[in-house]
Order: structure tokens, then sequence, then C-alpha cells
């Protein structure tokens, strides 16, 4: 039995979807970190792992048994202007493997060399931004958010020159898939309609078989993603998370949150919190970000036309009702997920305009968005309520906003303890904190993985309150505010 029991589909479609390729052996590898309870998940051997073997695996010095590298091509919109030709610049395909729940992941080295899509950069990543993605990818799973994952992070042995010369590293990324809208997007613009046929087969099969079922399993399966990014997105907005970067082909069709480049979660609510240092213009704000998915997704179906199998009419009308349940869907889980949050039934057509004086409140009081929550399902604690009220500029702009709430509260008849559970389950204590997360980079490119790691496990369990953790809750201090984050590129 092999110690990775690959078992490949993607590297079994036309030479069209990808380039063969083997990783750049990383000269003189060590390892960051490697997640043990993902390997076990995946069918992986621990011991295999963590071994010589494993880092040899996973730094590019040795293709395993079954392995067969592959670099992706798709295309995307970026930042709305279209790019023809983009694909895996730094990134390679291992493989796939079946999960201990049955359902098949790819495992992808990020950060190991130049491919045919590299378009001038080196293909390497460096410390910060692996180690970024692992805290961020890993807490995001914690609290329940469907994405990509981190199965091991190493260093390379050499530098990759950037602003300054970094120290390089890879991360091994675990994904339900690596198809990205903009790789429809890629064959749509060929007008390589066959292609195209064969990469929406290939994605019902593997991601929504229910489909075959259906009158057409094309649009099935796009109801189908519409459905999964719009649930999504409410899950960013609900923990105040920004990704920054909401390019088509960062648009995964799994419907998990996939490069986590520029990403941060907000400190001071504003609904326009912007921190890429690329975003200029404030396209992927927080608040934007459901426009921005609906957007991707028009583009996707637009990409499906040529294969819907009606006419254009037709098609372009049911691609439009499609387009409508995202609107539904959203807000149907955005306005449960921010009910729980404050601990209520639901916020129906009387109670959501609170949402929005909430909103508005926590911009003109200048608050912190996860302490806020946190605080909030703590109030009963004459402590938590203190610290809440201080959240406020004024004691009485916390009575005001306390006092609408109390009454909203009255009026639905949620019991004490439904109210409570409600909002012990929505607000997490701990977020990956942008000032602790560069914290952790800044001793990683020291050599010192001590502050990940300790984030890292405070962050697997956000809603449970910590002993001795209490910095890891606070808000950071005005000379610690990280203003703005960058693309790992």
């Amino acid at each position: 039995m092999s110690a990775v029991n690959f078992n490949n589909s993607y590297a079994s479609l036309p030479e069209v979807f990808y380039t063969k390729q083997k990783a750049d052996p990383a000269p003189a590898p060590s390892w960051i970190k490697t997640n043990d309870a993902l390997a076990k998940k995946l069918g992986i051997d621990v011991s295999f792992l963590n071994s010589n073997a494993g880092l040899d695996m996973l730094s590019g010095r040795a293709v395993t048994d079954g392995s067969y590298p592959l670099a992706m091509v798709y295309a995307g919109h970026q930042f709305g202007g279209w790019s023809p030709r983009l694909g895996d610049g730094r990134a390679l395909l291992l493989g796939e493997v079946i999960g201990t729940d049955n359902i098949r992941y790819d495992i992808q080295l990020k950060g190991s060399g130049r491919t045919p899509y590299s378009r001038g950069g080196d293909g390497k990543a460096a410390v910060g931004p692996v180690i970024r993605e692992y805290i961020v990818s890993e807490a995001m799973a914690a609290l329940g958010v469907p994405t990509t994952r981190a199965l091991a992070a190493v260093t390379t042995g050499e530098d990759v020159i950037r602003e300054t010369r970094l120290p390089g590293a890879i991360l091994t990324r675990v994904a339900q898939s690596h198809i990205r809208v903009g790789t429809f997007q890629y064959f749509y613009a060929q007008n390589d309609k066959a292609s195209l046929k064969t990469l929406a087969d290939y994605v019902i099969d593997r991601h929504y078989p229910k489909a075959h079922g259906t009158e057409n399993p094309i649009q099935a399966m796009y109801n189908s993603i519409v459905t999964r990014q719009a649930k999504l997105i409410a899950l960013w907005m609900k923990y105040g998370f920004i990704h920054g970067v909401m390019n088509t082909d960062n648009c995964q069709i799994a419907g998990e949150t996939i490069d986590y480049g520029p990403c941060a979660y907000m400190d001071t609510f504003h609904p326009m919190k912007v921190f890429s240092s690329i975003d200029e213009q404030g396209r992927y704000a927080w608040g934007k970000q459901p426009h921005l998915a609906h957007w991707n997704l028009s583009r996707l179906g637009e990409a499906l036309m040529p294969i819907w199998g009606k006419d254009d009419d037709t098609t372009t009308a049911e691609i439009s009702t499609a387009l409508d349940t995202f609107s539904d869907t959203f807000n149907e889980n955005f306005y449960a997920a921010f009910a729980q949050k404050l601990g209520l039934p639901e916020l129906d057509s009387q109670s959501a305009p609170f949402l929005e004086t909430t909103f508005e409140t926590m911009t003109s009081n200048k608050i912190d968005f996860t302490l806020f929550f946190a605080h909030l399902r703590r109030s009963t604690d004459p402590t938590y309520q203190e610290k809440l009220i201080n959240l406020f500029e004024t004691p009485e702009a916390a009575g005001i906003w306390l006092g609408q709430w109390d009454t909203l509260k009255a009026k639905s008849g949620i019991s004490a303890n439904d109210s409570q559970t409600a909002m012990d389950t929505a607000n997490p204590i701990y977020i990956a904190r942008n000032h602790r997360v560069e914290e952790a980079i800044q001793a990683g490119l020291q050599g010192n993985y001590e502050p990940m790691n300790a984030l890292h496990d405070i962050l697997q369990n956000p809603f449970t309150q910590q002993d001795g953790a209490e910095t890891y809750e606070a808000a950071p201090e005005a000379t610690e505010i990280v203003q703005q984050t960058f693309c790992g590129t």
C-alpha cells in the first residue's frame, strides 16, 4: 500500500486542459508545519507525511508513485479586465486522493516553480504568503466556512526576490477542486465548444452528480454553483472576511474559498472596508462582495451558453433566472446569519431595518466588528456588558442601541436560552486578526514558527473562551493596525 493513494482524474482529461511538468526541486527544504489531522482525513500516512520522503514530495525533490504533476490552464477577469490566458503560474497539481469522507480532493504545491503560465514571474512563493494562507485557511475551516485547506508548509532553502530578498517556501494546498470560473472562460474564449463540454461533464461527474438526473444537466450544474457561491459569500460577510481579489480565476466552482493573497478580517467596522493594496478603487470591499460574486457567476453563465443546449433567448432567460436565485439565496443566508449573531429568531421585513441601524451604529462609533458580537454574546456577564458599552463612543449611544436590541428580542418571543445559543454558535471570540497574522509572518521570516503555531492552535476553537488567550481576542492597538495587505506574487 502506497503512503499516498493517488487516484487521478483531471490528468486523464485531454492535455489542452493542462501542461504536465515537475516542480523545481527545493535545494534545502525544511518543515514549517504539517497538518496531521487533515492528512488522516485524506487517508495519507502521517508518518510518511512527516518523514524525509514526505518532505521531498512536498518540496518538489521527488515525485511519489501515482503522482502526475501538472499545471492547469485557465483565463479570467482580473479587477474587471480580461486576461485570456492565466493558469497555474506557480502551482502544480500533484494528484487527487479519495478522503475518508469519500470525497475526492486535489493536492497541489503552491510556489513550486515556473510553468508555461508564469507570465514572467519566478513561480516561487515567499514564507510570508505561505504562513498567511496556512493560518487563515485553517481558521476559516474551523469557523465552518468552505475553504481550501493547508496540508503542509515548507521552506525551500533559497531566497526569492520581491521588493527585498525573502526566504522561499511552498504551501501544500488541498481543495475539492481547483477548477474556476476562469477555467470555463478559457475554453469559451477559445471557441472550443468540445473542450467546454468535456469540462462541464467532468465537473458534473465530480462535483454535481445529481445533475445527471435532470432535464438539462448543464443548467442544474450552474444552478448548484450559484447556490454554493451565495451561501459562501454570506459566510464571509458573517465573519467580517474580505477576500480582496475576487477575480473570476479566484471563483472556484466547488464553492470553496480559494486564494488568500491579500485577504483580511475587518477590525473597525465599515461596509466599504478594503485592505488589498492593489484594490485602489474598492472594487472588492466587504459590502461589495455579493455584487462581485454575482458578476463572476454572470461570466460563468456567459461561458456556458454554447453548451446550454437551447436557443439563445431561452438560455439567456434561464441564466438570468438562476442569477436571480443568487440574490434570494444570499439574502436568506445573510439575514439568517446576522439574526443568529444578534440572538434573534429571524430578521423579517419588520426587524431587518435594525440590522442597518446596527451597521450604521458600528460605523459611526468605529466599533470593532468581531469584539462587538463576541462581547454581545457574553453581555449577561457585567464585565462583558461594560466592555460592550465601552466599544461605543459614549454610554448614551450604547444605551440607545441596547434598548432597541432588548425591545426587538422581547417582541420576537425568543427565549433567553435560545438567544444565547444562537449567539454562542455564530459569534467567534477569536479570528485570524491581521496584526496577529503579521506577527506570525515576521517571526517566520526569522525562522521562528512559535507565534504561527500558537495562533493556529487558538484559532482551531474560535467560539470557545480559552485561558490565557486574551491577547488573541483583543483588537489591535493603534500601532498594530494593518492598513494594507499584499498579494503573494
